[in-house]
Formats: C-alpha cells, structure tokens, sequence
C-alpha cells in the first residue's frame, strides 16, 4: 500500500541525529565517504519490507554517482503526519516517498518535476497542485476493491460476486445469516486509514460518479459535506454498520492483522487496495480469493483510482539535482518495478511497462477490474487518497479517518459526520 498504498506498518528507524543540526526544511547536507548524504523517508509493510527497500535504494545509488542515501522509516502509517513533524523540527528528508504533497507542495517545501523529468510516466499531470506536479505518478491503485472468499459465498449461498448495491445488501444477509461476516475491516492502533475504505468506495459510487469534480466544487463552496449525495453516501456507511455487517473487531486490529484476519477466514469480504493481491497471491488461500468492485446502484461501473504514490523531493535540500536523479533512478529501475508490483500488487504507470509474467491469480484478477474500468471508462477519484488540487484541506484526512473509527465503533451518524467536516472544512480553510 502504499496510499496509496496507502499502508505501513510500525518500524522505528528515526536516524535524526545527523541532521539535528540542519537548517530548517533540510534534511542533511551531510557527506558521507566523499559522497552527498540524502535522506530517503520510507514505509514498511508485511509486503514492502526492509529487504525490499534496501535492494530497491542499493540499486538506485549505483546509477547516481555521488550520492549516499539514509533510509528513514515512518514509524506509523501516517507518514504524511510524519514529514510534518521532521519538517518542523527542521529535519525535512531530501526525498520521501508515498507522502502526500498538499500542504509541503504550496508552503515551497517540494521541488515541482518539469514536463522533461515526467516524459517516462503514462499519467504525467496526475494529482497537480496549482497546475505543477510535486509527487511522480508511477503507480495506480484501486483503493478500495473488495476481495473476497469464493467458499464462504458459496457456503452462504451466493452465486456469484454482486452487480449492484441491492445485491450486496441481499449478499451480505445470507452471509450473516450463515454466521459469517460480511465485511473484515481494519483501523486499530496507528493504521486507521484501513477503517476508512468503505466509506472511499460509497463517495466513489455515490458522489463522484454523478459529480466528478466534486471536490473542486466543495473548494469553491459549490458543495457541502452536509449536501444529500455526501450524506447520503456517508449514511449507506452507517447503516451497513447497523446492520452488522461490519466487524466492528477491525477497530482493534492494525493493517497486518487486519490481513491476517481476512486470509485466517474471519470474514468474507475484505475491501481493500490493490496491493493486497500479491499477499493474496502468495497466501494459502490464493485459489479461493477473488475481486470485485464495490457496485453502484444500477450497476455501471465507479472504481476509485488514484495515480500517484512516487517520489517528492524537499525543495530547501542542500542537493536539490542530485535528489531528483536518486529519485528517478528509483522509480525508472526495472527491478525496483518488477519488485514493487511482485510485493505490493502495483499497476505501474510509466511508458512500456508490462508486469512479469509470473504474476499469480488475484493479481491477474484484480488487473482485469482495472482494465475493464478503464475501458468502460468507470474510474473515479479515491475519497481521502486524492493529493492534488481535488483533494481535501491539509489535516482532514486523519480526520477523516477518525470519523470513520467513530462510525463503525457506532459513536457517529451521517449527519454529525457530515456537519463536523464541514466545520473542520471551515478551520482548515
């Protein structure tokens, strides 16, 4: 995940002692056996692991002379929230990776990317802020899709994956009734991103397909949160609840065990980004897992998508060009691609790519969903995963996520939900 993917788990690797010293909004500056020191914020997760990004950054440095790279990791999956406490301690990385850029993009913290530098990739404007491109749009995730166990829905009599919402309600009923839970969720501990998902999936259906640039009529106060297809979306969210069709569980689990519950047969369905399908893929139940989208009313396609996920880098660095380069080589190499979609089910977005050819079956399931949205042309925007000029104010995103906490916990309705981001809105703005 990275939210993009959106994921992380919890590792501690802060190194900031080196950089104590440096002018705020830098980094380092450092050097280290006669090489520029850059340092690289990271994240990890069960499927983007140390080994994974110490090979990916080994390979890189090699085609930048020059350059010695100090791998940062985000303790938590909030690494948006992280930067923001480097850089106000004025420990800003010089390049960082999966950061949202709102926020560092329009206070001049994040050095924009020239049409030159963007030629590689398949979608070079994705996600602009204030028509400049501060983060490389290398990767497209799905987030969410819902996976799900072809055994429990055939235990619980459903035929066949549904079309619309009706027929998930109708779905998620027979698989209660069997006593199996409908939805495995998560968003305990430092990963409360994971609570949020169903809800991205009913703005996509019920929002942004009627209105797709929704969020840019929400900055010109055209819309409001409170406004009946926000709301309405929001309380489809709540009733699901209510229904108990959610594991309410999830909100003591963080992103791995959230994983872990869905692969150990807690639930059927798991709605979640499209890096799962390589966990899914080498896990023992990979035969029995399929993909779907989450179904709109009358069945025509919504998938939210984001493309983006790349490296930014700090515009203050001591080493501006050659943290570019570094950041290039990376995303350029084949072997950091090839890795990045074997690891974390990536659909890359750059110029002649093509995935290996190994790739297992819930990959090649959930490709086919992306390939036929966007034949179909029934890709949305991603509610809370958006980074550019359509996207929320800096800070409500966790927000957000909290709300989401407060609905399946049963703590909030759509109304309070509805009118408190309108109010954060208001504050943020």
């Amino acid at each position: 995940m990275n939210r993009i993917a959106r994921t992380a788990a919890p590792l501690l690797a802060l190194g900031l002692a080196a950089s104590a010293c440096s002018p705020a909004g830098s980094a380092s500056g450092s050097s280290k056996d006669g090489k520029a020191e850059i340092t690289f914020l990271t994240f990890e997760t069960p499927n983007l692991d140390a080994k994974y990004w110490d090979g990916a950054i080994a390979r890189a440095e090699k085609k930048v002379p020059g350059v010695s790279v100090k791998k940062l990791v985000a303790p938590s999956t909030d690494r948006t929230g992280y930067a923001k406490q480097l850089l106000a301690s004025g420990q800003f990385p010089d390049v960082m990776i999966a950061v949202s850029p709102s926020g560092f993009a329009e206070s001049g913290n994040l050095a924009a990317w020239t049409d030159k530098e963007l030629a590689p990739f398949t979608f070079p404007h994705s996600n602009p802020i204030g028509g400049k491109i501060y983060q490389l749009p290398y990767n497209t995730q799905l987030t969410p899709l819902v996976y799900y166990s072809k055994a429990k829905f055939k235990k619980a009599g459903v035929a066949a994956p549904p079309k619309t919402y009706q027929e998930l309600l109708d779905d998620s009923a027979k698989l209660k009734k069997a006593g199996i839970s409908p939805f495995v969720v998560g968003g305990g501990g430092k990963d409360a991103f994971a609570a949020s998902f169903l809800w991205t999936a009913l703005v996509g259906t019920d929002v942004y397909e009627k209105t797709p640039d929704w969020m840019v009529q929400r900055r010109a106060e055209v819309a409001k949160f409170a406004d009946a297809d926000f709301k309405g979306a929001t309380d489809k969210f709540v009733q699901l609840v209510k229904m108990g069709y959610v594991d309410k569980a999830g909100l003591s689990r963080d992103y791995a065990a959230t994983e872990r519950a869905f692969l150990g047969g807690k639930g059927a369905m798991y709605p979640m980004g499209t890096w799962f399908a390589t966990a899914a893929d080498k896990s023992a139940m990979k035969d029995d897992i399929g993909v779907f989208p989450f179904p709109t009313d009358d069945g025509s396609p919504a998938v939210p998508s984001y493309t983006g996920g790349g490296m930014s880098v700090n515009a203050k660095s001591q080493h501006v060009a050659l943290a570019k380069k570094f950041a290039l080589a990376f995303q350029q190499d084949r072997r950091n691609l090839d890795a990045v979609v074997k690891s974390d089910g990536a659909i890359i977005a750059m110029k002649g790519y093509t995935p290996p050819a190994d790739m297992g079956p819930v990959y090649t399931a959930t490709a086919k969903v992306y390939d036929d949205a966007v034949k179909d042309k029934g890709i949305v925007n991603a509610f809370l995963v958006e980074t550019g000029d359509d996207s929320l104010l800096p800070g409500m995103v966790e927000k957000s996520y909290a709300f989401a906490q407060d609905v399946i916990a049963g703590r909030k309705n759509a109304d309070q939900v509805t009118r408190a981001l309108d109010e954060d809105w208001g504050k943020a703005k």
